[in-house]
Parts: structure tokens; C-alpha cells; sequence
């Protein structure tokens, strides 16, 4: 079966005796993966079929791991096939968004609660105390925070998509990527180089949101977002050098555009129009936005911006295009 508390415990320390488990939980391990299973009334290869879903390791057979709320979130989810409001394979897709992103969640608030122990200078001996007083504090607030953020973004979700065909919708689709990273990386501390990808990807988040994008994916040195309107995603791109560029310290941005169809799925976004804009990038020079002919088509005309052809380039796994450098209309 799982241990639904896996990405704590990868942070603070492995100790099943210290109580950290419980105080994160808030309840006491009753439960085996079989006692589980058999209260759920399925096969334990089903259950772990569900839980491997969510992104949980397996632990052994007699392990006393869970408690009463996994024993209701398995029959949630079975009760959700059962009611007929999603087949057993949507529900597994969906558990795996789930296990994606409430991991990813996890360990960041896992490792700003480790900065915050660090500043307070509190000693590693006393760490397991301090985590059962940080957990009882904030567990419930953040608990709130998060039903709180995925209701609100749920709602701005099923209003966008409700009336598109989701199998392939057209999108403005923008890549950018730091220059030179993995040269920075290796020349700088690890605390300056997370606290430079923090600035990056807060920065650029504030951007794309604001300016009427979302952002789809960071991984570090680079973001991917989409806009609905080519404008909108040309202002991106710009807004996005132009911060970053005023940044202390912060590599120059490179960016790609593309437009045409694009797949949604699960929260993700794939496709030709997606690979062109990544591969655009690569091959942008520092401070520089290069944009697909399809994308400025639809800025022609558009005085808030500046096109200017360049050379055919070869893009990779795409063949020879002719793109175009984005700047504002006025810009030297």
C-alpha cells in the first residue's frame, strides 16, 4: 500500500517515533493496506492501484501506516466510479493531477518550513519538536489556503473550457528560457541559485497572470505559458524581458512564440505549435523574441508591436522557417 506522508517525512527526516507522521496527519496510523482495502470492500490491488495514482510509495504488507481519512479518500474515489461521475480511468488521471501537484506543493512548503528552522537557528536535535508545533500552527491555515486557491482556479478553468473542444484548441503559446544558465549554475552557491530561480519564476508568474496569461509549466531556468489572443502573449514575452532585464544579477531571457492548435491534458499542453515555440527559443539570441509566421500574422497590424523578418533558420524536427523578432512599436 502507501505512505500518505512520504513528502514530509522526505524532508524532515525519517522517524516513526517522533510523532511527526500524527502531527502532520492529524490522527493516529490504525490500519494496514489490507485492513484499508477490506474496509473499502475491493482487492488491495485495486486500492494500491488508486494510491499508487496519487503519487505514494508502497510500504509493507503488516505496516500500520493509515489512518481513518485514507480509508475515506479510497472510498471517495470509488465511490466517484460508482456513481457513474467518472469511469475508473478518469479517476485514476485524476488522482495523478492530484499526486503531481499537491507533491510538488508539499515539498516546497516542506522546504520553506526547513529555511524558516534554519533563520531561527533552532538545532537539528530539536527539529522533530519544533515540526509538531510548525504543524499544529499551520497545517489547518494552509488546509484552508489550498481547498480556498483549487476551488478558485477550478471555477476560472470550467468557465474558459466549458463550450471548447478540448482535443485541440488554438492557443499563443510562449517559451522562455535564462541564457547561459547551466554556465551560472556552476559558478554561484546553491542558496544564491535557488534564490535566483525564485525570483525567476515569481517574477515571470506575476507577469503572465497579470497580463491575461497562465502559466503552464517552470522548470527552473525557463517557464511555458499560453494565451488565448496573440497580443496577449506578445506582451508577455515583452513585459517578461523587460523585468527580468531589470533584475540584479539575473541571466538575459530568450523567448519563443508560436500560435496554432494545441492539446490540453491535465493541466499540460502538447503539440506542434507547443515544440516550435520551445525550439524558437533555442534559437533566439539573448534579450531577443522570435516569433512563428502564424503568430505574426495575427500581430500584423497590431501598433503596439514591431515585426521584422530574419533569415530562414532550420528548426529542429520542423524544417526551414522564416520567423520574426518582436519588439514594442517605437523601440530602437
Amino acid at each position: 500500500m502507501i505512505c500518505p506522508t512520504q513528502c514530509y517525512l522526505a524532508r524532515v527526516g525519517r522517524g516513526d517515533d517522533n510523532g511527526l507522521t500524527e502531527a502532520f496527519l492529524g490522527e493516529p496510523r490504525r490500519y494496514t493496506s489490507h485492513q484499508v482495502a477490506e474496509m473499502a470492500g475491493v482487492p488491495v490491488y485495486r486500492a494500491r492501484r488508486f494510491w499508487r495514482a496519487l503519487g505514494f510509495a508502497n510500504v509493507a504488507d503488516d505496516a500500520v501506516e493509515f489512518t481513518d481519512s485514507d480509508v475515506e479518500a479510497l472510498k471517495t474515489l470509488l465511490g466517484m466510479v460508482s456513481s457513474g461521475v467518472y469511469d475508473e480511468e478518469h479517476v485514476l488521471l485524476m488522482a495523478r493531477s492530484l499526486g503531481r501537484a499537491t507533491t510538488r506543493l508539499a515539498e516546497s512548503q516542506a522546504e520553506l518550513g526547513v529555511e524558516a528552522l534554519d533563520q531561527a537557528g533552532v538545532p537539528l536535535a530539536d527539529r522533530p519538536r519544533a515540526w509538531r508545533r510548525r504543524a499544529e500552527r499551520v497545517v489547518p491555515d494552509l488546509a484552508k489556503l489550498l481547498v480556498y486557491a483549487w476551488q478558485r482556479q477550478l471555477a476560472a478553468a470550467a468557465g474558459r473550457i466549458a463550450e471548447q473542444d478540448m482535443s485541440a484548441v488554438r492557443l499563443s503559446v510562449g517559451f522562455a528560457d535564462l541564457v547561459a544558465f547551466t554556465r551560472l549554475s556552476r559558478q554561484i552557491t546553491s542558496s544564491e541559485l535557488a534564490r535566483l530561480i525564485d525570483r525567476f519564476e515569481g517574477g515571470s508568474a506575476d507577469v503572465i497572470t497579470s497580463t491575461g496569461g497562465r502559466v503552464v509549466k517552470t522548470l527552473g531556468d525557463s517557464v511555458l505559458f499560453v494565451a488565448d489572443k496573440a497580443h496577449v502573449a506578445a506582451e508577455i514575452a515583452l513585459r517578461l524581458v523587460e523585468t527580468h532585464a531589470r533584475g540584479r544579477g539575473m541571466p538575459d531571457l530568450r523567448v519563443g512564440l508560436a500560435a496554432g492548435p494545441a492539446i490540453w491534458r491535465m493541466g499540460d499542453v502538447f503539440g506542434t505549435t507547443v515544440n516550435l515555440a520551445s525550439r524558437l527559443t533555442a534559437l533566439s539570441l539573448p534579450g531577443t523574441i522570435l516569433a512563428d509566421p502564424a503568430m505574426a500574422e495575427e500581430l500584423e497590424g497590431d501598433r503596439a508591436f514591431r515585426l521584422r523578418p530574419v533569415d530562414k533558420l532550420s528548426v529542429r524536427g520542423l524544417g526551414e522557417m522564416a520567423p520574426f523578432t518582436v519588439t514594442r512599436a517605437g523601440a530602437g
